[in-house]
């Protein structure tokens, strides 16, 4: 990453455009770190960000996001790469921005740098650019394409793509570059969930705590409660098989998948509309999320052996480190308990795609 940190340092003062991609559900957290620790005596860049996923993001808070952007002077647009609308705009706002630099000027090709933290669909932006550009253009050329993965860190080299002509534009495309600051307890569970850093960086404990955190505190569990399993109201752990937790377990289809996503919503729900704490009280909301986990433990026929620390909970809703200790404790234990500790959290984070469709920006 230092590598490319320096890369794209080095190219910004050379571009008509720096085209800053975050993503959408967490705008804050997503912020490509880079444009804003540069120092007084380099020269500003200018600038247009685009809110990626939008369509995975609440609307409302996006048009917030927007406007608080452009209050500030910031140009901003909503994108969803795979709409051809949506990135018809953001060309027609780059091709604006470039003509602005532009005028007066006889040579009109224009340069854009794509920058952003990893996994926020840079790639998926610049294939979709340079799609729709080829179609107006007099001379095709050959279509390339940038490399689109779920796993962040695909990216590895700066490579070049012509997305418009009259004027002439080429976007350069960079790899992902995150910050280390941001891979913490502030940042990290969001950018694990929304899969801009690996899982492995952060406790899988903390992760899917965190998930159920953000659930309970956007209410988003009370959504699923009238949600039922096909009409059978037996619990999930009878569909589970009973051999060892140390056989790896596979699943037939993606029907046996989708039951336990909802096995676990309905668990989720049930558990806080019987609720009766305060979720603006920290104490109750940990509470609340230790009787979610002993919840799925139950529903999955996991040993009481594995119930977690009260004291790692506290980890949720507070920047400490104190879930490193308590997962030491939980990995200490037996093989059979911690195997079953991890099945647990394997089904919560398993649930994360679905789940995050319905996710409100928390930044």
């Amino acid at each position: 990453m230092a590598a490319a940190d320096r890369a794209i340092r080095a190219r910004l003062p050379l571009v008509d455009l720096v085209l800053e991609v975050r993503d959408a559900r967490v705008p804050a957290t997503s912020a490509f770190e880079l444009l804003h620790r540069r120092s007084p005596e380099e020269p500003d860049v200018r600038r247009l960000v685009a809110l990626n996923k939008a369509d995975l993001a609440d609307p409302s808070e996006t048009e917030k996001w927007v406007a608080f952007m452009k209050q500030r002077g910031c140009s901003c647009i909503a994108v969803n790469s795979h709409c051809r609308e949506s990135i018809n705009e953001l060309l027609n706002a780059v091709r604006g921005r470039i003509r602005e630099v532009k005028l007066g000027v006889s040579d009109c090709t224009g340069t854009v740098l794509l920058v952003g933290i990893p996994n926020v669909g840079k790639s998926a932006i610049i294939n979709a650019m340079h799609q729709i550009g080829r179609i107006g253009a007099a001379e095709k050329g050959k279509l390339k394409h940038a490399i689109v993965s779920s796993h962040p860190g695909e990216t590895r080299d700066i490579s070049g793509y012509k997305v418009a002509s009259h004027p002439n534009i080429y976007v350069l495309d960079t790899p992902g570059v995150l910050s280390p600051i941001f891979a913490n307890d502030e940042y990290g569970p969001r950018l694990v969930l929304t899969g801009a850093i690996k899982d492995s960086l952060l406790e899988e404990y903390e992760i899917a705590q965190f998930l159920l955190t953000i659930l309970n505190l956007r209410k988003e569990c009370r959504e699923w409660e009238n949600l039922n399993l096909d009409g059978d109201k037996s619990s999930f752990a009878d569909a589970v098989p009973t051999r060892s937790c140390h056989t790896k377990r596979q699943y037939s289809s993606d029907h046996t998948q989708d039951f336990i996503v909802r096995a676990v919503r309905q668990g989720l729900s049930e558990t806080i509309a019987s609720f009766q704490g305060d979720l603006g009280n920290e104490n109750d909301l940990r509470r609340l999320v230790e009787i979610q986990f002993t919840h799925l433990q139950n529903a999955f026929r996991i040993s009481a052996e594995t119930t977690l620390s009260s004291s790692f909970t506290s980890s949720i809703t507070s920047s400490s480190r104190t879930t490193i200790s308590t997962s030491n404790e939980a990995k200490a234990a037996n093989g059979s308990a911690s195997e079953n500790s991890r099945l647990v959290i394997a089904i919560l984070l398993s649930v994360r795609p679905n789940v995050l469709l319905s996710l409100r920006s928390d930044d």
